[in-house]
């Protein structure tokens, strides 16, 4: 029943993606979109995805050094493949990669699942902290062109809310409660639930995950860290700026609409759904539209740019992937498995 219940969800969420898709591209003159597709300056977008390769090369090696301190010892190209396996796991099941790049690590490097998860969960909270500021910082420099869009998305939610306050108080309110009730029952229980396998199984896998968590507090060089942090978010930010020269009518965009695309752009890939198809097209295309840029063209542009770096994944993410099962110390067909509680435990704390 429970594998249902994911394969259930997994095809709801490509099931979105598919409307979202459609949702872009319908009014859409193809035949132009196919023509600016085949008159495209290709150099540029080779040159945007070798940006994107040191961006990957640089992430692997600022997660090598969160989990250094951690006591446990792991090569630069463990890391980087077992990283690269993760993305690719997100191309089909969303938001399951953390936890597959984890589980390709313990398989490669004997590296326990919840401590390699906690240095994940803190590297998301980073990336979460800078997509905000990046939010901030584009909001005040384009101002004019993004108020309208975000004040006419937040007006809808507000007025969705308001049609709906009484049943989301009372969700909220219901939840509270049993929160409430579950602390209670635990301070009462807990002499109990010590004599419990499995409770005593999850107690010391979130100490795990949290001593992998504040790893970052014991990093032996947090210039370099923070460095490689602000070079990876720079490579996300200038590929996108890079692509703008592969279209005759993106050209002469400026840095600062590059980095509006790639706020409002992040903010779709952020979008549980498969590597944010549809989502991501949608909201560039309607990006640019703020800045007179066609439908067509941004559609043009959001397919180069979004096929390119999918494409990218697949291919580097496959390499990983045999390169991984090759390192394994188990059999290849086990590389995405994990040891079971360890593993369960893993995807219940994701999700």
């Amino acid at each position: 029943m429970k594998k249902l219940l994911n394969i259930l969800k997994y095809f709801l969420l490509f099931a979105l993606s598919m409307f979202l898709m459609w949702y872009a591209l319908k009014g859409i003159n193809f035949q132009l979109v196919l023509v600016q597709l085949k008159q495209a300056n290709y150099f540029w977008i080779g040159f945007s995805l070798t940006i994107a390769m040191l961006g990957y090369f640089s992430r692997a090696y600022r997660w090598k050094m969160q989990i250094e301190p951690t006591g446990y010892k792991v090569g630069f190209w463990s890391v980087y493949n077992a990283m690269m396996v993760g993305y690719l796991a997100n191309l089909v099941l969303p938001r399951a990669g953390e936890v597959v790049r984890c589980s390709v690590l313990k398989r490669t490097d004997e590296i326990p699942v919840k401590v390699s998860l906690g240095t994940v969960i803190t590297e998301r909270v980073i990336d979460l902290v800078m997509l905000l500021s990046l939010v901030t910082l584009t909001f005040f420099v384009e101002f004019d062109k993004l108020h309208d869009f975000f004040l006419n998305y937040f007006n809808d939610k507000y007025a969705s809310f308001e049609q709906n306050s009484f049943l989301i108080y009372s969700i909220i309110g219901i939840m509270l409660l049993l929160t409430l009730v579950a602390v209670i029952l635990l301070i009462i229980y807990l002499n109990r639930l010590r004599q419990n396998a499995f409770f005593m199984k999850m107690v010391a896998f979130v100490r795990g995950i949290l001593e992998g968590v504040f790893s970052i507090s014991r990093l032996k060089n947090k210039g370099e860290f923070v460095f490689h942090t602000l070079f990876v978010w720079f490579t996300y930010y200038i590929m996108g700026y890079i692509a703008f020269f592969a279209l005759d009518a993106t050209n002469g965009l400026g840095m600062n609409v590059a980095l509006a695309i790639f706020v409002i752009g992040g903010l779709g890939m952020a979008a549980p759904v498969q590597g944010g198809i549809g989502i991501f097209h949608l909201m560039v295309q309607s990006t640019l539209l703020l800045y007179g840029i066609g439908k067509e063209t941004g559609m043009a542009y959001a397919l180069i740019v979004h096929t390119s770096q999918t494409l990218l994944v697949v291919i580097m993410g496959g390499i990983s992937f045999v390169m991984s099962m090759l390192k394994s110390r188990r059999q290849p067909q086990e590389i995405l498995l994990s040891d079971e509680n360890e593993l369960n435990m893993a995807h219940g704390f994701r999700r």
